[in-house]
């Protein structure tokens, strides 16, 4: 049995430095998409437009993944995370343009939210970078002993960042409007960069060699079908989390249904983030040590039951609870899922393995908030949100009936 030292892991200046740049480039992240969901449904007044800020980042992120992980394997990694990093404060400062100069340049509603459209659009093309170089890092910068602990901390760093973006967009934009907020978030972006800046050079395993730029790929969706504890784990986390994607709805809810306004928004999208954040720290002082496939399961089908269970209140503080439950089922699976895949996965590949991770990832947030917002235009929203969490409970019965590899994983 791994035993679990997150101190001992911590003791590594390298590692610190990693996940410092991850949680200020996470918090922006965070606080950019609590501001867009927010500016956008106050542009448009309609669900489906918040779903499509999803699609407009999906799409591109989700076509250049699979490319995306060959280049990592094949080149020096912390030069690509720098440069993605810069991408992002370039892109992101593009919107200062409508924030700042709306007056000037006179655009209309519709404009500023196509323009923001397009600007997401080229930030997926950065997400399919960045999302798979970090977590490609971690086990050369970790004792192999050591990884679950790194795995956890990674995550946990993820879900603290997540919280502070959530609810500090929410504050921000109440307190200081749009283009201030726009303002911190590159900040923060350029300050995790300082970070980055200290790591280590990884250079490829590959560096000698001529590989075949579609063999490449396909290595990498090949072991994942042939992994199934990874293939099981990662469907999981795409077709539940495509329709249990509530959190999509939460302007909606905080407008229109619980009527709380910015403030009330901002908490109530760093509700679910909350939960996991409490159950993060649990688990880093009481592992789980035995049948995480069957936990894994388990959580997923809950949290299902918490998205129904939110989309049926009416009630300002019980919706809150709900969402932190979802949080709280959704942290352990994702540590779970997060240490099946690198403890499954050889180094050689990992880039192309993760990038193929974030496809699933990509699929089941940005594809769920596309599918939260059609569905909300066609079912309304509240039944939108209960129909999503009735499939992912469906979903989970379903995976867990059929691959018996994930029901029985341990580690």
């Amino acid at each position: 049995m791994i035993s679990f030292t997150p101190l001992q892991t911590l003791k590594n200046v390298e590692f610190r430095n990693l996940l410092t740049g991850r949680f200020f480039i996470v918090l922006a992240f965070r606080m950019l998409a609590t501001l867009l969901g927010w500016w956008v449904y106050q542009l448009t007044k309609d669900p489906f437009s918040i779903g499509l800020i999803g699609l407009s980042e999906v799409i591109p992120a989700v076509t250049c993944a699979l490319y995306a992980g060959h280049v990592i394997d094949m080149n020096e990694k912390k030069k690509l995370l720098l440069i993605c990093n810069y991408a992002y404060i370039f892109l992101i400062g593009l919107l200062l343009i409508p924030a700042f100069f709306n007056v000037e340049i006179h655009f209309t509603p519709h404009q500023i939210t196509y323009f923001i459209y397009g600007v997401i659009f080229f930030t997926g093309i950065a997400r399919a970078f960045i999302g798979p170089i970090v977590p490609s890092m971690i086990p050369k910068i970790v004792k192999k002993e050591n990884l679950p602990n790194a795995v956890t901390l990674n995550q946990a760093t993820f879900l603290i960042s997540s919280v502070c973006g959530h609810a500090a967009g929410g504050f921000l934009i109440g307190y200081f409007g749009v283009k201030w907020t726009l303002v911190v978030i590159i900040s923060l972006i350029f300050l995790a960069s300082l970070f980055f800046f200290h790591l280590n050079k990884q250079h490829s395993e590959y560096k000698k060699e001529n590989i075949n730029v579609i063999e490449s790929m396909r290595e990498g969706i090949s072991y994942i079908f042939k992994t199934k504890e990874i293939l099981g784990a990662l469907c999981l986390d795409m077709f539940a989390v495509l329709f249990g994607g509530a959190v999509a709805m939460i302007p909606v809810y905080a407008t229109d249904i619980l009527k709380v306004g910015a403030e009330g928004f901002g908490l109530l999208n760093a509700a679910s983030d909350i939960g996991s954040m409490c159950i993060i720290t649990i688990l880093s002082i009481i592992p789980l040590r035995k049948n995480q496939g069957k936990i894994l399961l388990g959580v997923v089908t809950g949290f299902g039951l918490c998205i129904i269970g939110f989309g049926l209140s009416h009630l300002y503080w019980l919706s809150f609870i709900f969402l932190m439950m979802s949080g709280m089922l959704d942290g352990i699976s994702v540590v779970i899922r997060g240490t099946i895949v690198q403890l499954k996965t050889p180094d050689k590949i990992r880039g192309r393995v993760l990038s193929v991770n974030s496809i699933f990832i990509m699929s089941s947030n940005e594809m769920g908030q596309f599918e939260s917002g059609l569905s909300a235009k066609l079912l309304g929203v509240v039944r939108s949100v209960v129909f999503g969490g009735t499939m992912t409970v469906l979903i989970a019965l379903v995976v867990g009936a059929t691959n018996s590899k994930l029901r029985k994983m341990q580690y």
